[in-house]
């Protein structure tokens, strides 16, 4: 006999039971591990000679403008909900509603218009805006210089990202100075999101989306199922750097961090935390109200919007 769902509920609680303290457990053992390391003589002489710090070069600008505010902004609010929609497109297997293209403006294709999940359609809209966010975002740190910001221009990044990194699982922050220059670390992890993990996503999502031809040579050299075998694992990578960067950003400093992120301010005001918190509302705001009640509405504009 299966359990029912209040049995079902009560195991995953118990297994979140053990889940949580081991895990804090691990984490001690890896900082004990990680200052035990560091205080080694050969591993003390490589942060002596590599502190984590990496200098930019002389052209780049310095501080944080409130256009790369703006954009951060918009990049989280998109990024949750994408991970949201994605995670339900993966797991949901009734649908609540459907979406139905209309087959004419914009939106006219050769293909007839095919039923998609309005989750779907939700995730697929977000893509969209999130894509021409980051388009947007590619032109300005190019056209300013700011791309110094995120792009290594030498080789020093990689011993001082592994610094920083020791420095880090200890519990002993590196010194930085985020409104001159990231450490190693950080330089590294940007330009992995920005360069690589955010196109590769953008790439096979569009390879698994309605709007990719059913046939042709490109179809069959680039098949459905290898572009869904990276997306889960490139969100995953997404979900982690998140979850890592919101937590160093408030235990290494957080309201400079903060004025940095959202005020363009290098000071310990409570402006950037203000604008925090209102962007985090915003977002749990459009998390809740991602359901058909108050998304048909808005699908209806450019598709039928039905419940099976």
């Amino acid at each position: 006999m299966s359990p029912t769902r209040n049995e079902g509920t009560g195991i995953r609680w118990r297994s979140l039971l053990w889940v949580v303290p081991t895990a804090l457990l691990a984490l001690a053992l890896f900082a004990l591990a990680a200052r035990w390391l560091r205080e080694q003589p050969d591993v003390a002489a490589f942060l002596a000679r590599y502190p984590g710090q990496v200098a930019r070069p002389s052209s780049g600008p310095d501080g944080l403008p409130a256009w790369l505010n703006w954009q951060h902004a918009f990049n989280a609010f998109f990024m949750i909900l994408i991970v949201r929609t994605g995670w339900q497109v993966r797991t949901q297997t009734r649908p609540e509603a459907f979406w139905t293209r209309n087959n004419k403006g914009l939106l006219r294709l050769k293909r007839p218009p095919k039923k998609i999940s309005l989750i779907l359609w939700l995730h697929l809209s977000l893509d969209a805006m999130w894509v021409i966010n980051g388009a947007l975002f590619y032109v300005l740190i190019f056209s300013t210089g700011h791309w110094t910001r995120i792009v290594p221009t030498d080789w020093d990044a990689f011993p001082n990202a592994l610094s920083a990194a020791i420095q880090y699982a200890s519990l002993q922050w590196p010194s930085e100075d985020g409104w001159i220059a990231y450490n190693g670390l950080q330089l590294l992890s940007y330009f992995a999101v920005v360069f690589i993990a955010s196109p590769l996503a953008i790439l096979t999502g569009l390879r698994m989306s309605p709007l990719w031809p059913a046939e042709g040579t490109l179809t069959r050299v680039y098949p459905a199922e290898l572009a869904r075998r990276m997306h889960y694992p490139t969100m995953m990578f997404l979900v982690a750097f998140i979850v890592v960067h919101v937590l160093l950003v408030l235990t290494t400093g957080a309201l400079n961090n903060l004025n940095h992120m959202y005020a363009a301010r290098n000071d310990e005001s409570w402006i950037g935390f203000s604008l925090f918190a209102v962007s985090t509302v915003i977002t749990v705001v459009a998390c809740v109200a991602a359901r058909p009640l108050f998304l048909t509405p808005v699908a209806s504009i450019s598709g039928k919007v039905t419940s099976r």
